[in-house]
């Protein structure tokens, strides 16, 4: 089978999936729709993380602050000052891209572990800080009105399928703009400082700036992804507002053992991670040991992840990235 054969097939496993996955609510339960909802926010963040890491050389361990302050500025904004509730979820993205902006002052002065722990650090801060607000029911956390709730559908079965849907278009939102972003002059920027950054400083790429403007650019998605969050579970509390576990951990799993640095890889890595979520479901805390010692196999065989090993295979590229030159 040639290259070129393995790449179509690969890309309609893709198309059909996609398709598979527009169609799940016409013909899965509720309770299906809601772990595909959590598939699918898994998937934005995992995205999120793979640009910023896997491209922009930014190890982001924080990433569950922004994500957590999407769901308390959505349940502020739509409750507290009682804004319309679409208008709200947007608010979401505005909230965790003006919490961005102090971070970037820890991707240009940190660097490696250092930035990983500094972010982290932020994150636990702004956890900690979110449970000491009245206004939220400090700690212990609180739900958002019937009413509210209400607005994204009157029955369980109409909510459940609005918040899949607004999960879907964020994610596939998400994939196409980093798409057309890493064709773009400045993504070709970032693929460059993926493959040599001081390569790529040589030959004028502004590091800080592109690191910096990454950042910027997948906020906004995290804070969206929020605000399905806080709809999905109807209420925030820091703990699962805020969890390093969701937020971070599990993207950062689905990006690595999929192929980080690679726009495919998280979908591959997500696809993997709930499938043996799901299968060792009933095994409670020990799935997490069997995560481990998957990624640390598909670290050890092959760093690029599970795409890495069919590219040494075959050198395919599933979604085409760079430019071809013209003959």
């Amino acid at each position: 089978m040639t290259n070129q054969t393995i790449e179509w097939v690969l890309r309609a496993g893709l198309i059909g999936f996609g398709i598979y996955l527009c169609a799940l609510p016409f013909v899965s339960g509720l309770s299906t729709t809601a772990m595909a909802t959590s598939f699918l926010v898994t998937l934005t963040l995992a995205m999120t993380f793979n640009l910023l890491a896997g491209y922009a050389n930014i190890i982001l361990l924080g990433q569950h602050a922004l994500v957590g302050i999407g769901s308390y500025g959505f349940f502020a904004t739509a409750v507290l000052l009682g804004v319309n509730h679409w208008i709200a979820v947007l608010l979401a993205g505005v909230a965790a891209f003006l919490l961005a902006i102090p971070l970037i002052a820890f991707i240009l002065r940190l660097r490696a572990a250092y930035l990983a722990v500094g972010t982290w650090v932020f994150a636990e801060t702004v956890t900690l800080a979110s449970g000491k607000l009245s206004a939220f029911n400090g700690a212990t956390g609180i739900s958002i009105p019937v009413s509210l709730a209400k607005a994204f559908g009157a029955r369980t079965a109409d909510r459940v399928e609005t918040i899949y849907w607004m999960a879907l278009v964020l994610s596939v939102v998400t994939f196409i703009s980093i798409w057309v972003f890493l064709r773009h002059p400045s993504g070709m920027a970032l693929s460059a400082m993926r493959d040599n950054e001081e390569a790529a400083a040589s030959i004028g790429v502004n590091i800080n700036r592109a690191r910096a403007y990454s950042l910027l650019c997948v906020a906004p998605i995290m804070g969206l992804a929020g605000a399905i969050n806080t709809l999905q579970r109807l209420g925030v509390t820091p703990t699962s507002s805020f969890s390093l576990i969701d937020w971070t951990v599990y993207p950062l799993f689905a990006a690595i053992i999929g192929g980080i640095g690679r726009i495919e890889g998280p979908i591959i890595g997500t696809i993997v991670f709930f499938a043996i979520r799901t299968w060792l479901a009933d095994l409670g805390a020990w799935h997490f040991v069997v995560l481990g010692v998957v990624a640390i196999a598909v670290i050890y065989l092959e760093p690029g992840g599970i795409l890495g090993l069919i590219r040494r295979y075959a050198k395919v590229s599933i979604v085409p990235v760079a430019h071809r030159m013209r003959k």
